[in-house]
């Protein structure tokens, strides 16, 4: 699919698909749908496992929650997310954390861990299956793809801009790979949907203050 300068300025899909309007491709990378807390005897805290959660995340949670206080902090979670054969790095997993409690808390508790350990199932599903090659390395035109499959068309001087942002090689390899991937897309997605919540015509143009503009990205910078 070749790109269309024409439409909205950001490279989205003309007027008849809107960026946002696309329903994101099953599963959701994004986690799953919250369910009502429940009186469980592995509930910490004021947040409780959502019923039928398997018993390995639980006992990952119980690992990584040392002190049994209920929650993980963000050092905790890198560990237990790193202990799959993956390394994390700390501003991917405060990501996360930020994606799935909307504050910068640097604290979780099992729901939230729950969301996230499944989200990255279907995280790294989505990364497989464009990482063709079987490199561990998805390239600019492999991440193009991918993120068109989540609903977001970017332009190419944006896709260059990521792909320079999150190749740990400093550009060199031009490709990034997988908990970048990660990191790219959460920061896509988040800024995508702040966006959007200024643009209610899906003309492409929004207006923010320049308060709001610092309150919209800087979550993103500052994790």
């Amino acid at each position: 699919m070749s790109y269309n300068p024409s439409g909205y300025n950001y490279g989205a899909p003309p007027p008849s698909q809107p960026y946002y309007s696309t329903p994101y491709a099953a599963p959701s990378p994004y986690g799953q749908p919250q369910q009502p807390a429940f009186t469980s005897p592995y509930g910490y805290g004021t947040s409780t496992f959502p019923p039928g959660t398997d018993p390995n995340v639980i006992a990952c949670f119980q690992v990584a929650d040392i002190d049994r206080s209920g929650v993980v902090d963000d050092k905790e979670l890198q560990i237990a997310l790193s202990s799959y054969n993956q390394s994390f790095s700390i501003r991917t997993v405060r990501l996360l954390m930020h994606h799935f409690t909307n504050t910068n808390t640097r604290k979780i508790g099992p729901k939230e861990f729950t969301q996230v350990f499944y989200s990255l199932q279907n995280w790294r599903a989505i990364f497989e299956k464009f990482d063709r090659d079987r490199s561990g390395h998805i390239d600019t035109w492999e991440l193009r793809e991918a993120l068109t499959s989540l609903g977001f068309t970017v332009s190419p001087v944006v896709l260059d801009l990521l792909v320079s942002k999150f190749d740990k090689t400093g550009g060199y390899k031009q490709a990034i790979e997988y908990d970048n991937f990660i990191e790219c897309c959460l920061i896509v997605k988040g800024l995508t949907e702040k966006f959007k919540e200024k643009d209610t015509m899906y003309s492409g143009n929004a207006t923010f203050t320049y308060e709001a503009f610092m309150l919209t990205v800087l979550p993103f910078l500052i994790v």
